[in-house]
């Protein structure tokens, strides 16, 4: 009624007649209606969900396969039930319970440059922070360690939470260790990450003289393939070089995954995978989970990032020099911060763009073969227009429903695809256990 009192003041200051009460409402619609629909109109990038397209999604499993949260939960003591509304970050358990998110498999990446000499105890601090953050909300999480865990969870109307190591310098080329992480629950590993490690070449590296390559995977590395197989671990080549890639589909006994990784054909980043790959991974059965990092699915961004790499890794050695210097140690939190100074500077592109790379994986391995890969809180930000977290997964619905995918598409889309992987993976592991007995 304030604003009915506004233009009632404004009509006294130069009275015709009495103002009645409908004169008042009258004008204040006129006056005000058009401004409250401008304040409250969407703005052009951002998707209305219909009721259809939220339905759907409200009625899907849905399974991200690749978060970096737990480089907060350690470093910057984050709670994932944290309610804060100015937290920045992509995942919690309201964010997650709004976009309906079921699963979600939580990265133990450990820095390669800042944790020289301490891999192993790196990751186990990280799993163990996942962990913490069940025991702390028993009633809205849960640890996953299968399919039937993750079914369980959903009935429960919890969010089932699992892990996957992005590294696999965390073994410290040692076999055991893999069977430790996997008894610990970790259900995927990435073969390498943007590093080259003993066993296996990235494709971060790739094209550095200075660091030793291998062609691939070497035998070390390909009887690590084949003991994830063996315990029902998911293999994971995103981050891999090309030959790694082709040696692991080679070697592989079960189907594969790439927990976050868009199409090269549209962005043509070596962490992107070709067309061929992507016939590949759908010959093996496996998925291949679409990356939402802006420098993947746009090639704008992909441009403007690396015209100020130069400068972005001049500030981050800077910061890293100056903390040595000090004699103190330097966490994930920081260089993050760093990182979205520098990426707040390139626009961010639209929706589109990261569906396209949905759309093209589709059409070329098959709708059975892509899925979710978010790199949530692992790209500082660095995500299309209108997916800010977990908050706002269902506008992914819509805009697959806007481009004519159905309901049972957009199902296997979500989550569906990632489950006939895993539960792929748990029935090769049972066979090869079987038959070694």
């Amino acid at each position: 009624m304030l604003f009915v009192s506004h233009v009632e003041s404004l009509y006294n200051q130069n009275p015709l007649q009495p103002m009645t009460t409908m004169t008042k409402l009258f004008f204040a619609i006129i006056l005000i209606g058009p401004l409250a629909t401008a304040q409250n109109a969407p703005k052009p990038s951002d998707t209305i969900v219909s009721p259809r397209a939220q339905k759907i999604h409200d009625s899907a499993l849905i399974i991200d396969t690749h978060a970096d949260t737990p480089q907060r939960f350690l470093d910057e003591g984050f709670d994932i039930g944290s309610t804060d509304p100015n937290d920045i970050g992509h995942i919690s358990l309201d964010k997650a319970r709004r976009g309906n998110l079921g699963a979600e498999f939580f990265s133990i990446w450990v820095e390669p440059e800042t944790n020289q000499g301490h891999f192993a105890r790196h990751t186990f601090d990280l799993i163990d922070s996942v962990y913490e953050q069940a025991a702390h909300h028993p009633d809205r999480m849960m640890m996953a360690f299968s399919t039937a865990d993750i079914d369980r969870a959903h009935r429960e109307h919890k969010l089932a939470a699992l892990m996957g190591i992005e590294g696999g310098h965390s073994i410290e080329a040692d076999i055991h260790l893999l069977r430790d992480y996997y008894r610990l629950g970790v259900r995927y590993m990435t073969l390498s990450w943007s590093n080259t490690n003993e066993w296996a070449d990235s494709s971060g590296d790739i094209n550095n003289p200075k660091v030793q390559h291998h062609n691939g995977l070497t035998d070390f590395g390909k009887q690590v393939v084949l003991e994830m197989n063996r315990l029902g671990m998911m293999v994971d080549i995103s981050h891999v070089a090309d030959k790694t890639f082709w040696d692991a589909i080679a070697t592989t006994k079960a189907p594969v995954i790439a927990s976050h990784s868009s199409a090269r054909a549209l962005v043509d980043a070596p962490r992107n995978m070709t067309d061929d790959m992507l016939k590949a991974v759908a010959k093996n059965g496996g998925v291949v989970q679409v990356n939402f990092f802006n420098g993947f699915i746009d090639d704008n961004f992909r441009k403007a990032e690396e015209a100020q790499r130069p400068d972005q890794e001049a500030a981050r050695q800077k910061h890293l020099a100056q903390m040595k210097s000090e004699g103190k140690e330097v966490n994930y939190i920081e260089l993050d911060r760093i990182e979205r100074q520098w990426t707040a500077k390139i626009p961010r592109p639209p929706l589109k763009s990261l569906i396209d790379h949905i759309d093209h994986i589709a059409k070329v391995a098959g709708v059975d073969h892509v899925g979710l890969g978010s790199d949530f809180d692992g790209v500082s930000g660095a995500t299309p227009q209108g997916i800010d977290s977990a908050a706002d997964l269902p506008k992914i619905t819509q805009a697959l429903l806007d481009r004519g995918y159905s309901a049972e598409d957009i199902h296997k889309i979500l989550g569906g695809n990632l489950m006939r992987v895993f539960r792929e993976v748990e029935h090769v592991s049972h066979e090869l256990q079987q038959g070694s007995q």
